[in-house]
């Protein structure tokens, strides 16, 4: 996230219509206000704007922590009673549904059919391709999707691609727009299910729920094998960038031709495996005993503190070597 303010007014965006209020689309919404923006936002949901704003207060300690920019502030984020009414004036659109493919083609046909044809419509999918979501879409291509990651106040990650329908100009236009607003973006040149970050999350997780399954470990043993070992170099390297250092002097290439053969090695289990009930018990009842009484409001303070001493420590970090 960006530490300065934004100028709202040199990218030609100042409201932000933000369809979805659950998690997703709560974040997002509390990340474009922090950004100094307007935010109109809609849901069917006859108690989301309660929920909606919730979640905004939730997350703007840490946004004010971060930095607002000028004029941000909750006051200006409305809750329009109708979809065309949230829609009306804005200049971006943020589509945050849930993982429905069915919700998500009629609902990003609804949005299509009362914006006018020059304004991006993003989704927040976290897997499904836009050639899959824009079926029914009069206008597909300015539709785009633009993946965060969770909490989208918080976390910086915003994955760009366009569908078989998208003209450049809508993936360019996305993208500019979400580094403006201090994200860091990866557009992608072609579509792929799950897109880049989950396909790599999901071979973790998978890996790990086997591991439960068949009692080779606990839940929170996984979990500390990654907060007390990879998981505090990948802020500052990727696991490429990683498996090149241990390569040492030789770098990625000593690397796989010395440790290339452990490939074949069967140190990992790709195919997911059954969600039992069983398997879904010990995970449920694994994250309630690492929780340890704390609640889900106290574990989200707790990462969003955790994550910006992160972040800045990176930052401090860089800014030493660059210097």
């Amino acid at each position: 996230m960006a530490d300065t303010p934004t100028d709202t007014d040199s990218i030609g965006i100042t409201t932000v219509a933000c369809v979805g209020a659950g998690v997703i689309g709560g974040g997002w919404a509390a990340h474009f206000l922090a950004r100094g923006y307007r935010v109109q936002a809609w849901d069917p949901a006859p108690d989301a704007e309660a929920r909606l704003r919730r979640v905004v207060a939730g997350a703007w300690p840490a946004l004010t922590e971060l930095g607002l920019a000028e004029g941000a502030s909750q006051d200006n984020l409305t809750v329009p009673p109708t979809l065309a009414e949230a829609v009306d004036g804005a200049e971006f659109v943020q589509e945050s549904a849930p993982e429905d493919l069915d919700l998500k083609r009629r609902l990003l046909a609804d949005i299509d059919t009362v914006t006018p044809p020059d304004v991006v419509i993003a989704s927040s999918t976290s897997g499904f391709p836009m050639s899959d979501m824009a079926t029914a879409a009069a206008n597909p291509a300015r539709l785009v999707v633009g993946h965060p990651f969770n909490p989208p106040y918080l976390i910086p990650l915003v994955e760009v691609v366009g569908g078989e329908k998208s003209e450049r100009w809508a993936v360019e236009q996305a993208s500019a727009f979400y580094r403006h607003v201090g994200k860091s973006v990866i557009t992608m040149d072609h579509e792929l299910p799950g897109f880049i970050a989950n396909r790599l999350q999901e071979a973790l997780w998978r890996e790990a729920l086997h591991m439960v399954a068949e009692r080779e470990a606990t839940v929170e043993q996984i979990d500390t094998a990654i907060t007390d070992g990879p998981g505090l170099r990948w802020p500052v390297h990727g696991p490429c960038l990683t498996f090149h250092l241990a390569g040492g002097e030789g770098g990625m290439a000593h690397m796989l031709d010395h440790f290339g053969p452990s490939l074949e090695a069967p140190w990992t289990r790709l195919t997911a495996p059954d969600l039992t009930k069983q398997l879904r018990d010990d995970m449920v009842d694994g994250c309630e005993s690492e929780a340890d009484g704390r609640s889900i409001a106290e574990l989200v303070a707790e990462r969003d503190r955790a994550v910006i001493a992160v972040q800045r420590a990176v930052a401090e970090s860089r800014g030493r070597t660059d210097g």
